[in-house]
């Protein structure tokens, strides 16, 4: 089992409090680790332990920082097996899964590495005499919240771009993968100076103790109504926010499209990571026209996932994170079929321990049920059919939230229009996850606000300052 420890001015320790969780497996409740509950002066300590390294942190040249970053890219590398085993263990990834999102992290850490020394300011065009120019500069300390379903990949993003643009770090990790994010700061904390990333555990309490804190920039990966009061904590103290956070991203499958195809794009979007994804696919509408064979084709992908424990390699989707969460799943999905939806394959919790929840299909949903309006988290194929992609495109823009969305079409003109009318950050035609490296976008609505990922994040963690040098004037001497 893991016994979990934070990092506070340099230096490692289970804290004050005599409060500690415990998580446990959801495969079958066993303990996997135990973590202290940082207390509110710990939390304190550890800001005003950043703001004291903050200078020496940002006097260190970019190149240097980026080094710093690449080899912390390469302890993660080394420790990348013991760091999946305890994802795995802890929210039930499977092992591929995780080793992937570590990977991920990894290349995020090493593209902030090389993108970092070469952001620069630009000169302005003044008096003859003078000098002026605009200069990037780090906001100072960062408070970095993460989540616990890709939990390696998202902090790497976050804390590299904030240590290689010269920040200092508070990092958050969820609780409940405590054991996952204690491992990561050890193989940050190996190539750091003592201050510049501290590590502080706990549970929601211990978030908004860290996000009421004196920080020039709380970023946070989770859910809307944390984030929401990340902003009015920001609100008060002046700290700037960065948010990425629910989503209920629409899949439409638009008339011509092949079936089978369709319904390995949306099994996929649905169904990995048991759809404890940010930009799973929560709610699908399907033209009349293909709508009967592309169910059936889903539904056979659905029936040929085997669900079982991460650690076995021949599982396809883990345990959801925790039963508390399968309790939401459950409801969502039991409230949707007494509302008139009907079950075409999963929607059974299964007998025994952990917290398997089956791959779900569902049709004759609408737009009233909560599994077609809220994030549902789980794997959950909620299917409306539509009369044409006109309705399909003004259902899918219809939401509280504006992360991600998805479009299966074989027109260019529908393709053309589903990009500038989706109210979201992020739309992907023919395919629901993948695009080129360094991309990045802006969520809207409920699902945040602010660059989260590529080359853009490193302008939201820094600020700019504007600098005019003239001449000296009267008998002054030595310019």
């Amino acid at each position: 089992m893991y016994q979990v420890t934070q990092l506070i001015a340099g230096r490692w320790g289970t804290g004050d409090s005599n409060d500690e969780l415990v998580v446990r497996d959801p495969v079958d409740g066993s303990p996997v680790s135990t973590t202290p509950v940082a207390t509110p002066t710990e939390v304190s300590r550890a800001v005003a332990a950043a703001r004291e390294a903050a200078p020496g942190w940002a006097a260190v040249v970019p190149a240097e920082r980026a080094a710093a970053l690449h080899r912390a890219a390469d302890a993660l590398a080394a420790a990348t097996e013991e760091i999946a085993r305890a994802q795995t263990a802890e929210m039930g990834k499977p092992l591929t899964g995780a080793r992937d999102g570590i990977a991920a992290g990894i290349g995020t850490l090493r593209q902030y590495a090389e993108l970092g020394p070469l952001r620069g300011g630009r000169t302005l065009l003044g008096g003859a005499d003078a000098i002026d120019f605009q200069t990037p500069l780090p906001r100072g300390v960062v408070g970095v919240l993460t989540p616990w379903n890709d939990p390696v990949a998202v902090a790497c993003g976050l804390l590299g771009a904030a240590l290689v643009t010269g920040n200092v770090v508070v990092h958050k990790p969820s609780e409940r993968t405590p054991a996952t994010g204690w491992l990561l700061v050890r193989a940050f904390h190996e190539v750091l100076p003592p201050g510049v990333l501290s590590l502080v555990t706990g549970g929601a309490e211990v978030g908004a103790a860290l996000a009421a804190q004196d920080l020039d920039v709380v970023a946070h990966v989770g859910s809307t109504a944390t984030g929401r009061a990340i902003a009015a904590a920001c609100a008060r103290t002046g700290a700037k926010a960065v948010l990425e956070n629910g989503g209920n991203d629409a899949l439409i499958v638009d008339a011509g499209v092949d079936p089978e195809w369709a319904a390995e794009q949306a099994a996929v979007g649905s169904f990995a990571n048991s759809g404890q994804i940010c930009v799973s696919v929560e709610r699908l509408y399907v033209h009349e026209q293909v709508a009967e064979p592309f169910v059936e084709a889903l539904v056979r992908q659905a029936a040929a996932l085997r669900v079982g424990d991460g650690r076995d390699p021949d599982t396809n989707l883990g345990p959801l994170v925790d039963r508390r969460l399968r309790d939401q799943v459950r409801e969502q999905v039991d409230a949707a079929v007494s509302a008139g939806a009907r079950l075409r394959h999963g929607g059974q919790v299964p007998e025994g321990p952990g917290a398997f929840y089956p791959p779900t299909v569902l049709t004759g949903c609408t737009d009233e049920m909560a599994v077609m309006r809220q994030e549902t988290f789980g794997p959950v194929a909620p299917v409306m059919t539509v009369a044409s992609f006109d309705e399909a495109l003004e259902r899918a823009a219809d939401s509280a939230y504006g992360l991600a969305g998805t479009v299966l079409t074989p027109s260019m003109r529908h393709a053309q229009r589903a990009w500038r009318e989706l109210p979201v950050g992020t739309v992907k035609i023919n395919a629901v996850f993948g695009g080129a490296p360094g991309g990045a976008a802006q969520p809207r609505r409920g699902s945040g606000q602010g660059f989260g990922y590529g080359p853009e994040l490193l302008d939201e963690l820094t600020t700019t300052k504007v600098v005019h040098i003239g001449a000296p004037g009267g008998s002054s001497t030595g310019w």
